[in-house]
């Protein structure tokens, strides 16, 4: 079965991001729907897949980690405003019958993704 699934890395401590709080969005033209909320786990993953079966369809979302706030949380120095705070990646689903995982690797500074397996 198809399913969307993520997991953040925290470069700057060399470990999962646990406790990062993520939304899922449908996006259709200008109107951005919320399909789902969740925390990462100790593993830095979530602990079901954010989309799967039939919920699995064409389109294009943003997920969205707030990313801020867990670096606050581990008690980092952070600048106000944040340099990194609320990370979107906007991406896009093209066939509803394969698997997508997009992770995110953060740092308070930096960050980046890619198509997973």
């Amino acid at each position: 079965m198809a399913k969307l699934s993520t997991h953040v890395l925290d470069t700057t401590q060399g470990r999962p991001g646990a406790g990062v709080e993520i939304e899922l969005y449908a996006l259709d033209g200008a109107a951005r729907t919320l399909l789902h909320r969740a925390t990462t786990n100790a593993d830095g993953r979530c602990d079901a897949p954010l989309l799967e079966g039939d919920a699995m369809r064409p389109g294009k979302y943003e997920l969205v980690f707030c990313a801020g706030d867990y670096f606050a949380a581990q008690g980092l120095a952070l600048p106000a405003p944040r340099f990194v705070d609320r990370v979107t990646i906007a991406f896009g689903i093209a066939h509803a019958d394969q698997n997508y995982h997009v992770p995110l690797v953060v740092t308070p500074w930096s960050y980046s993704t890619y198509r997973g397996s």
